[in-house]
C-alpha cells in the first residue's frame, strides 16, 4: 500500500464558510460568508509523515524543489547548522531565515535530521511536492472548502476544531507559539516547532491537528476576494492565480501575531515555496 494514512469519511454536506463567529473579527478574506455544500470525500485523520513521504521518495526518486534550489526557511530558534549556511532572513520577516541545506530531511538545518521525528509532518515541501505525492499515492489535495469543512468536524460556528475554548485552557489543544513573538518561546505545549501528528486531541470527526502544528496546502489557487463569487455547490477555487491556498496555521501562530490557527482563516503561498512549517493531508480521488 502506498498511501497508508488512516481515513475520515465525511459526509455530504452544507456549511457555513468563512468566519461567523461573534468572538473574533474576521479578515476581510474570510468574508462574506456563505452557505457552501460539498459532497460526501474522505480525508486523512493526519498530515503526511516523515515515515509517508520517505515511501514516495524512497519509491520514486522525487527531489523536493527545497533539494532543487537548495535551501529553504527555518524559524530562526529551530536553526541547527553552521552559521555560514545562512544564506539571510526573509524580508519582512526577520525571524524567518533562509538556510542552505535545510529540506524535509534536515527540517531545522544541515545538523538536524528526522531520525526521531518518523511520526511529525514533513515539512519544507512546496505544493508542487505535495501534489507529486498526491500522484503517486492515487490521491488529491483537498479544496479549501473541503479543508474547511473537514476542520469544523461538525461545528457550524466554532473557531477551533474543538469548539471556542481558548487553546491554552485548562489542556494545551493545539501546537502554537507560547512567549513573546518572535524572540522567546516558554514551550508550554511541550514542542518548539513541530509536534507527532497524533498530538492532542481530534475534532469531531477524528482529524488531528487541523490548525497549529502545520499550515496545510490546498488544491486551490487563492483570491482574496474568492468568496464573492464562490459557487454554492463543490467549489473549487479560481481557475489561476499566483500563490495556492494554505490553511489551518501553525507552530509558529500567536494571538499577538498572527491569529490564524482557525477553521476559518486562510493564506496562501507561492507553488514553489516551502517552510519549516508548511505540510500537507490528502483526500481520495
Amino acid at each position: 500500500m502506498t498511501h497508508a494514512i488512516e481515513q475520515a469519511v465525511i459526509p455530504a454536506g452544507t456549511f457555513l464558510m468563512g468566519e461567523s463567529s461573534d468572538l473574533v473579527p474576521a479578515r476581510a478574506n474570510e468574508r462574506p460568508v456563505h452557505e457552501v455544500e460539498l459532497s460526501t470525500f474522505r480525508i486523512d485523520v493526519t498530515t503526511v509523515t516523515n515515515a509517508d513521504f520517505a515511501r514516495f521518495v524512497d519509491d520514486t526518486g522525487h527531489v523536493t524543489d527545497a533539494e532543487h534550489w537548495g535551501s529553504s526557511a527555518v524559524f530562526h530558534l529551530a536553526l541547527r547548522g553552521p552559521q555560514d549556511d545562512v544564506i539571510g532572513a526573509v524580508s519582512g520577516a526577520p525571524w524567518w531565515l533562509m538556510v542552505r541545506g535545510a529540506d524535509w530531511r534536515h527540517p531545522d538545518g544541515a545538523l538536524s535530521g528526522i531520525d526521531e521525528r518518523a511520526d511529525h509532518p514533513v515539512v519544507h515541501v512546496s505544493w508542487a511536492d505535495a501534489s507529486a505525492y498526491c500522484a503517486w499515492a492515487d490521491r488529491r489535495l483537498p479544496t479549501e472548502a473541503e479543508w474547511e469543512f473537514a476542520s469544523r468536524g461538525g461545528q457550524e460556528v466554532a473557531r477551533y476544531p474543538w469548539g471556542d475554548a481558548e487553546v491554552d485552557g485548562a489542556d494545551w489543544r493545539a501546537n502554537i507559539f507560547q512567549g513573546d513573538f518572535p524572540a522567546s518561546n516558554t514551550g508550554d505545549d511541550g514542542f518548539l516547532t513541530t509536534a507527532p501528528v497524533r498530538t492532542f486531541s481530534p475534532n469531531g470527526w477524528g482529524l488531528w491537528q487541523c490548525v497549529g502544528n502545520v499550515w496545510e496546502w490546498c488544491a486551490d489557487w487563492y483570491d482574496p476576494g474568492y468568496y464573492d463569487v464562490s459557487p454554492r455547490r463543490d467549489p473549487r477555487g479560481p481557475e489561476g492565480g499566483h500563490a495556492r491556498v494554505i490553511r489551518g496555521g501553525s507552530y509558529l501562530c500567536h494571538p499577538s501575531y498572527c491569529d490564524r490557527f482557525r477553521n476559518a482563516a486562510r493564506s496562501a503561498n507561492t507553488p514553489d515555496s516551502s517552510t519549516g512549517n508548511t505540510g500537507f493531508r490528502t483526500v481520495a480521488r
